[in-house]
């Protein structure tokens, strides 16, 4: 049974953890959905059943951020990185200037720049960094008024950094990409033209992208926007077979979220798991090093090397077979970046984290005679 499914605590910064109620009511929805001899991956997505599944999730959605009405919440396919195409195809043309504005503070924006560059002209509004530890400070950024929208991502699942602030736009549309800690603690909605964000890291599994969009900008999708990415296509009716099973998971993620205390009890809990590690960090006499700034460190996703700045690669492999051999694993880090990444999504608990921090502390006094300064 579930319940005694073998105790593993995974940090993973990809598809994140379930919460166990939610895996089993989807266990017990999985051969019978509420009587109807079928479950979700066989109903008809314009059924009413499933009509009730997405209207649910859309009601959860609006209530946990009190989404204002003037915006239209789509369930789209292909994730974040079908969001970077997706972004400029609506909206580079809002301005005739064929521009848009980047702030670029890890792998994601990174990428996403590449592809609005196809599309039209690309413009990084702070110094270059050679590095993605910080989030530059506003002041230094040279926003372009006819920018058609400036776009940033709100935390790097990659790099560690996280905007603790939602950026002022000034003249122009504010988009985010807030695929890796949406849902993680309250959000003022309307400051946003768009937001997106990929389910599984927060509030689901793979396979479906929440998409916030306000509604004045639909419409202005160029004329090569494949139809299946058009905003306004897409919040008029189901163009296409929306991924059913991944809402029906969603809708079990909010109501989870909803009673464990809503985004504010989230909040406190991403605090308090990160602030577990980052106090090991900090007291570990640079034994473990985040290379992130403090004051843009993610709550999400806590990046470090073991034994200096650069890391010990036996050192680190040594401690991610230790963590895997008592149950904790996926702490590897990206591979374009190598170290350790501990992801503290919204199912990781407390508890957990606790475990691992307890464990990176008696690997430090185990280890640190032979580590590397």
């Amino acid at each position: 049974m579930m319940e005694n499914r073998k105790s593993v605590l995974s940090f993973t910064s990809g598809c994140s953890r379930l919460p166990l109620s939610v895996l089993l009511q989807a266990q017990r929805d999985m051969l019978d959905y509420r009587g109807l001899g079928i479950c979700v991956l066989e109903m008809s997505h314009r059924s009413p059943e499933f009509t009730e599944i997405l209207c649910a999730t859309k009601a959860s959605l609006k209530h946990l951020l009190q989404i204002p009405e003037k915006y239209k919440i789509l369930f789209l396919q292909g994730g974040g990185s079908g969001q970077f195409s997706a972004v400029p195809f609506n909206l580079i043309e809002l301005k005739e200037a064929r521009c848009v504005d980047f702030v670029v503070t890890g792998v994601w924006s990174a990428e996403a720049a590449k592809e609005a560059k196809k599309l039209g002209k690309v413009r990084i509004v702070h110094p270059e960094q050679d590095m993605y530890t910080k989030i530059p400070d506003p002041n230094s950024w040279d926003l372009n008024p006819n920018s058609s929208y400036l776009y940033y991502c709100a935390n790097d699942s990659i790099n560690g950094v996280e905007f603790h602030f939602i950026p002022d736009a000034k003249e122009t549309v504010l988009i985010s990409d807030m695929s890796s800690n949406f849902l993680s603690k309250p959000l003022d909605v309307s400051r946003f033209g768009v937001i997106f964000a990929a389910a599984q890291k927060n509030f689901g599994c793979a396979g479906v992208t929440v998409v916030l969009v306000r509604e004045d900008l639909l419409g202005f999708a160029l004329s090569g926007c494949p139809t299946v990415f058009d905003y306004r296509l897409q919040a008029e009716s189901l163009y296409n077979t929306p991924p059913c099973y991944s809402i029906y998971i969603m809708h079990l993620v909010l109501d989870w979220i909803k009673s464990n205390g809503g985004l504010e009890a989230m909040e406190h809990n991403s605090v308090a798991k990160s602030k577990e590690l980052y106090d090991v960090i900090e007291d570990s006499n640079e034994f473990y090093v985040c290379p992130v700034d403090v004051k843009c460190r993610s709550r999400m996703n806590v990046v470090f090397r073991i034994g200096g700045t650069n890391g010990n690669q036996v050192l680190e492999q040594t401690f991610l077979e230790q963590a895997a051999g008592i149950g904790m694993i996926s702490l590897e880090g990206h591979s374009s970046v190598g170290g350790i990444c501990a992801s503290l999504y919204n199912a990781v608990t407390l508890e957990e984290t606790q475990k691992l921090a307890k464990f990176m502390t008696s690997f430090m006094k185990e280890h640190s005679l032979g580590a590397s300064h």
